[in-house]
C-alpha cells in the first residue's frame, strides 16, 4: 500500500461518513493532508476537484443525498457483506469473521456500525499490514466498491469522489471474478405470503 493510496482510503473513508457539521468544518484540513501527501499536482487537483462538489451542497441536502443514496437501495450499500452475499444468511457468520480480522490486525473497533462498514473498513486497510488476510480484504472491498459504481448514476456528486478509489486504489474485478461473486449473492424473499398472517 502506498502513501498515496492510504491518504485517499482515510479520505474516503471520511466522505463515506454520514455528513455532519464537522463534515464542512473538516474542509480546510482534508484539502491540507491532500496538498501536504500526494505528490503529483494533477493528482491532487482531480481529487480536490471530485470532492468539491459535496461540500458545496447545504447540510439538509446532503444528509438526504446521503441516506437516499446509501441506506435505501441494497446496490449502493455501505456494507461489503451485503454486496457479496445479499440477504443470505451467511452474512452472520461473514461479520463475524471480519471482526476476528479486525481485532487480529491489532485494531478495536468501538463504532456503532456493523463490522462490514465500508468507510471503517477503507479506513483499516489504510493502516493495515501487507498480509494475505488484508490483502483479500482489498480484493473484496474492491468488488463492493465498483458494484455500488456501477449501481449509482453519475449525476449523483458522490459516484465521482468514490470512483477516485477504483483510479488511485483499486483494481476493477474481472468478469469471472463478478460473475463468481454475484452468485453468491442471495435476493430477499419478498414474495406475497401464501396465507394471510393475523395478529392479535
Amino acid at each position: 500500500m502506498t502513501n498515496e493510496s492510504a491518504v485517499l482510503l482515510f479520505i474516503m473513508s471520511r466522505m463515506l461518513e454520514y455528513p455532519n457539521n464537522s463534515f464542512f468544518e473538516e474542509k480546510s484540513v482534508i484539502e491540507e493532508f491532500v496538498n501536504e501527501n500526494i505528490h503529483s499536482e494533477t493528482n491532487r487537483k482531480e481529487i480536490l476537484k471530485r470532492i468539491q462538489p459535496l461540500y458545496e451542497m447545504g447540510l439538509k441536502d446532503l444528509q438526504e443525498l446521503y441516506v437516499e443514496t446509501f441506506d435505501y437501495k441494497e446496490k449502493t450499500s455501505l456494507y461489503l457483506t451485503a454486496h457479496e452475499l445479499g440477504d443470505s444468511r451467511k452474512r452472520g457468520a461473514a461479520l463475524i469473521k471480519l471482526q476476528k480480522l479486525i481485532c487480529e490486525g491489532g485494531y478495536e473497533y468501538e463504532g456503532k456500525e456493523l463490522a462490514d462498514y465500508i468507510p471503517m473498513l477503507l479506513e483499516l486497510l489504510a493502516v493495515a499490514p501487507e498480509e494475505e488476510n488484508f490483502i483479500r480484504l482489498k480484493r473484496r472491498l474492491s468488488f463492493a466498491i465498483h458494484r455500488l459504481l456501477n449501481n449509482l448514476p453519475s449525476s449523483n456528486p458522490y459516484s465521482k469522489a468514490i470512483d477516485l478509489l477504483m483510479m488511485f486504489v483499486f483494481e476493477a474485478p474481472g468478469l469471472e471474478e463478478v460473475a463468481l461473486l454475484e452468485n453468491g449473492r442471495e435476493e430477499a424473499d419478498l414474495d406475497e405470503l401464501p396465507y394471510p398472517v393475523m395478529y392479535r
